[in-house]
């Protein structure tokens, strides 16, 4: 093996030992997402980068089927309008890409999951900052200390590590285990 496998395995290996840690809020936000797609609302999901990329793994879990086939689910990733995205970042600023999207389709009992492995996307922040103002569920699927993002979530869920690409394999992990979560309490799995 070479020096970077071995080095990326164990670091892999060390981190997901320590999300046991995560488990009641992993549960926690499962049962928001749950409670709002139960009741007729939507998940939005936000991110840049490789979060933007997870946004739309997660969102396409939902609409598309998880652990068997079954009804559709209301998600939508605001990272994948690019007409929406350039207008919005010519016409105002980066900073409100999603933010003026949240504004526009989110409605009370809407959930965000926003994603940052910093924790301090400023865009995803102003996203976060509406939802609020709207009465949408927030979780956020952070990382390191959670940064600003943190004390704004309902649940922030906060993958201990200070490395992005670990801290987005267990993005994508805890994505995963959301969907057959909230597939559960559905009772569609």
């Amino acid at each position: 093996m070479s020096e970077v496998f071995r080095t990326n395995l164990g670091e892999h290996r060390a981190l997901f030992e320590r999300l046991a840690a995560l488990e009641a809020d992993i549960e926690r936000a499962a049962a928001i997402i749950a409670a709002a797609l139960g009741n007729g609302r939507k998940l939005m999901l936000c991110g840049n980068g490789g979060s933007a990329a997870d946004s739309q793994h997660i969102a396409a879990e939902l609409t598309g089927r998880f652990i068997k086939d079954r009804r559709p689910l209301a998600a939508l990733a605001l990272t994948t309008d690019t007409s929406a995205l350039t207008c919005i970042a010519n016409d105002y600023s980066y900073e409100e890409v999603f933010a003026r999207q949240v504004s526009g389709l989110g409605m009370q009992g809407d959930c965000l999951i926003g994603l940052s492995t910093s924790g301090n996307s400023k865009n995803v922040i102003r996203a976060v900052e509406v939802a609020r103002e709207r009465g949408i569920h927030v979780i956020g699927l952070l990382g390191r200390d959670g940064g600003a993002l943190a004390a704004r979530c309902d649940v922030p869920i906060v993958v201990p590590s200070a490395a992005t690409a670990r801290i987005q394999e267990a993005h994508i992990f805890i994505g995963h285990t959301l969907c057959g979560l909230v597939e559960t309490a559905l009772g569609l799995a």
